[in-house]
């Protein structure tokens, strides 16, 4: 298929040439030709290219006035010599010469041409179709060229049927390196590929995000931008503007004015302009003509050292441009090759011979011209690319010597075809003026990259090597302090959307680009986490952070420690308490047969006593760290142990009321009570119903330790779990009932005799054990910290210190210090008095 549409396409361009140069003198220069007996094709802008609407296909005339590319003309030169040195060499390939067919190439139509010339056969000027491709042999066995991308891949295709050699010294689009597309495809400069990762280091390096990205029209310009916009967005970088500068663009017209107003609009200070040469000059003709400055400009290789660009007028003040240019190489002695061809007697173009046609594009008046003194001059840029098709030559002849058996010191002269070559210059590896030349799988070379910074000296322009990048993987070494910015103290210009966030800080994106946010500080409890920017991690359960946090901290473990001054305070109030308890034990039991111990309860003091001395040992089980038993038993032992205390308290107060003052009035209840020993009946009934609904709590509500990590954030609280559940609240209202019962009894009576008579006391010791309580919910419902338990501790002791205090230290005052109260005598005339009132009233 492919045959058949090279075959067509001859034919019409055959019939468009007889067209386009009929009414021209079919002319051509001799060094354009060189015979031998290999032929080598090569493809060469001697000219620019005619930008006009035609309407009928025809092949461009290159030759024409205001049209000569000086850079062409060095790759052409190059070429040239590097036959010479060849031919000239007794070891490559002696006995053998090297020939040439030269084309200018000065556009689509004019390379398309001078393929199809490089494919026909030797005599008819034809291709021949025929059903072995491997036994084709064309005019030549390999193609040097061409300038651009798009001429490459026309080429590229055409001749890949035929597997003829096509190395190209400029093409360095990544869809070149596509072997099944494009088999017999080589080149000698480096591919896009790394350009593209070389850039993007270059950008990651100085912190460049926000970037507008220029490209032109064409293979090299769009799959470059494409290429670059894909990378550059992996890597985190943004694209703020992004266009393509037609091939019909001219500078200040519509379209690029347009163009220049979206760039100044996007506010990215880095600009990459990813360009040919041609409409690269296009594009900053019109920067300079929007006076669009103080941007950093990166360039692609093909345009980045050259002084076609440079010499824009007014380009100096654009700002600071940096670029990625292919390694510096020079040819030896092609300067002096130039000069002695300008110098030489170069001779008229010669007429095509008689009976047969030729190409005008084997033409060029102005290089027949050229003198000593007036003669193309070679720039870098130029050197550089002359080399890489010096470099293409030299490949090509070791490719010939290996195929040709010249070690030996002679080369045969049997038959090449195309693909044989191929075979050999894919494998070819030599040094080449201390450069080592070979090819990869997908023939590209082993290279490297050199980034370049422009600078200025008053009008001259030169450019400083700044720094380099090699593969693979690709990795760039630059020297920042070589590069002169354009902005004040020779600070790096800042291209970012928004400025990075402090410290503790995330990004919330606004709008579509990541690289536009706004910075929001991390909530307590969270911190940055540098690996993503957008999201504040949250701490483990065991750490800590405030606000603002750009890292998490380890959280205080705390607990009511038995060292502490208020566990201290605690501890002393508690033990003295208990001594206080003993104390009073063995004074009743010394003293069990006085009236005062008798009217206090008699035997029933000492089981008081032991319930308060219980729910004193109780609180040894708020100190340090919260085990399992001690949750288990603190709460419920006070509250079994006060029960008992307020059972007691009760049915004492309640004994009184009934002796004094309902024994005549309802005497058979009174035996009834007598009898069935009512109060230890009740004592016992009502200890065990508390004794019930503590198990109940232990058992379905299980105080057990735990580690409290909601209230406070940098803390974690040691308690236990009583204080929320339902046993606790049950136990506690328990014993607010028996409260409230004591003191009922108690008030009522209020007018017994002054012996028998404890309301005062006990009305002030439950009032003070209900106070106590308020006090600690209060406290309770607004402090969660870690003195909470030192809280309830208190209120456990005031309440065991209030039942102690009223009920016990008056009868205790009066068994030490009035003595003469405690006795028969006493007691009796308390009562005869209180009986006396009762009859009186």
């Amino acid at each position: 298929m492919l045959l058949r549409i090279a075959h067509l396409a001859g034919l019409q361009l055959l019939i468009s040439c007889c067209r386009a140069f009929a009414c021209h003198s079919m002319e051509s220069s001799p060094d354009f030709s060189l015979p031998g007996d290999y032929l080598l094709g090569g493809l060469f802008p001697l000219h620019s290219g005619c930008l006009q609407v035609r309407h009928r296909p025809e092949v461009t005339l290159c030759d024409r006035p205001g049209t000569f590319n000086d850079h062409g003309y060095h790759l052409f030169q190059a070429m040239r010599l590097g036959v010479e040195e060849i031919n000239n060499s007794t070891a490559l390939l002696p006995n053998v010469t090297l020939g040439y067919q030269l084309y200018d190439v000065c556009s689509d139509s004019a390379n398309v041409y001078a393929t199809l010339r490089v494919l026909s056969l030797q005599g008819p000027h034809h291709i021949k179709l025929q059903g072995d491709l491997l036994q084709y042999s064309p005019k030549v066995l390999a193609v040097i060229g061409t300038d651009n991308t798009n001429q490459a891949a026309t080429t590229a295709a055409l001749l890949s049927p035929f597997l003829v050699p096509l190395i190209s010294y400029a093409a360095s689009s990544m869809t070149l390196s596509m072997k099944q597309q494009y088999p017999s495809f080589l080149r000698t400069v480096p591919s896009d590929k790394y350009q593209v990762e070389t850039m993007v280091l270059l950008l990651q390096r100085f912190g460049w995000t926000w970037i507008s990205l220029v490209g032109s029209s064409g293979d090299y310009g769009q799959l470059g931008v494409q290429a670059l916009e894909d990378q550059a967005t992996v890597q985190g970088i943004c694209i703020a503007f992004k266009d393509i500068v037609p091939f019909s663009a001219r500078a200040g017209d519509e379209r690029m004015q347009d163009m220049m107003h979206h760039l100044a609009r996007a506010r990215a200070t880095v600009v990459v302009v990813f360009s040919s040469r041609q409409l690269a000059r296009v594009f900053f003709e019109s920067v300079v003509l929007a006076n669009l400055t103080g941007k950093v400009w990166i360039a692609s290789e093909d345009w980045a050292i050259s002084t076609y660009i440079s010499r824009v007028p007014g380009i100096r003040h654009i700002g600071t441009v940096l670029g990625v240019a292919i390694q510096q190489r020079i040819i030896p002695g092609l300067k002096a090759f130039e000069e002695a061809y300008a110098s030489a007697d170069k001779g008229a173009p010669r007429p095509c011979p008689k009976g047969s046609w030729c190409s005008s594009n084997q033409l060029c008046r102005e290089c027949q011209a050229f003198t000593a003194h007036r003669m193309p001059r070679l720039t870098a840029f130029s050197m550089s690319a002359a080399y890489n098709a010096y470099q293409a030559v030299y490949a090509v002849a070791h490719g010939l010597h290996q195929l040709l058996g010249c070690a030996s010191g002679a080369c045969s002269r049997d038959q090449v075809y195309p693909w044989q070559l191929l075979e050999q210059i894919q494998k070819v590896n030599f040094l080449l003026h201390g450069d080592t030349v070979m090819f990869n799988d997908n023939g590209n070379p082993l290279s490297s990259y050199n980034v370049i910074a422009w600078e200025w000296n008053g009008p001259k322009w030169t450019f400083t090597v700044v720094g380099s990048s090699t593969w693979s993987p690709v990795q760039l070494d630059i020297n920042k302090t070589k590069i002169q910015w354009h902005g004040k103290d020779n600070q790096v210009p800042k291209s970012v959307c928004s400025s990075d966030c402090l410290e503790g800080h995330q990004r919330v994106v606004m709008g579509f680009h990541h690289c536009c946010f706004e910075c929001v500080p991390c909530e307590a409890g969270t911190f940055l986490n540098t690996s993503d920017l957008y999201r504040c991690q949250p701490c483990g359960k065991e750490e800590w952070a405030p606000d603002g946090s750009q890292t998490c901290f380890p959280r205080t473990v705390v607990f009511l420690a038995w060292h502490e001054h208020t566990s201290c305070v605690l501890l002393a109030a508690n033990t003295l308490l208990l001594l206080l308890l003993l104390g009073t034990a063995g004074l009743f039991a010394w003293h069990l047969d006085t009236p005062v111990v008798r009217s206090a309860g008699g035997r029933l003091c000492f089981l008081m006593l032991g319930s308060l001395a219980t729910g004193s040992g109780s609180l040894y089980g708020f100190f340090g760290e919260p085990t399992w038993p001690a949750c288990l038993l603190r709460q419920a032992l006070f509250a079994l142990g006060f029960t008992i205390f307020l059972s007691c308290l009760t049915v004492r107060s309640f004994q009184l009321v009934i002796i004094f003052k309902f024994s005549t009035k309802v005497p058979t209840f009174y035996h009834a009570w007598v009898q069935n020993h009512g109060a230890g009946l009740f004592v016992m009934i009502s200890s065990a119903a508390q004794l019930l609904i503590c198990l109940t709590w232990l058992v379905v509500w299980t105080p057990l330790p735990t580690r409290e990590y909601q209230r406070f954030p940098q803390l974690v609280v040691l308690e236990c779990t009583e204080a929320n559940s339902l046993g606790f609240i049950l136990a506690f209202l328990y014993n607010g009932l028996l409260s409230i019962s004591a003191f009922a009894c108690s008030y009522v009576g209020k007018d017994l005799p002054e012996n028998y008579n404890e309301a005062k006391c006990v009305t002030f010791s439950l009032l003070f054990n209900f106070v106590s309580w308020i006090a600690f919910f209060t406290t309770a419902s607004v402090y969660d910290g870690k003195y909470l338990p030192a809280v309830n501790m208190l209120a456990v002791l005031s309440s065991l210190s209030s039942g102690f205090g009223g009920y016990f230290l008056p009868k205790c005052y009066v068994i030490l210090c009035r003595p003469d109260l405690n006795s028969t005598e006493h007691f009796q005339a308390s009562i005869q008095d209180y009986t006396r009132r009762r009859s009186s009233t």
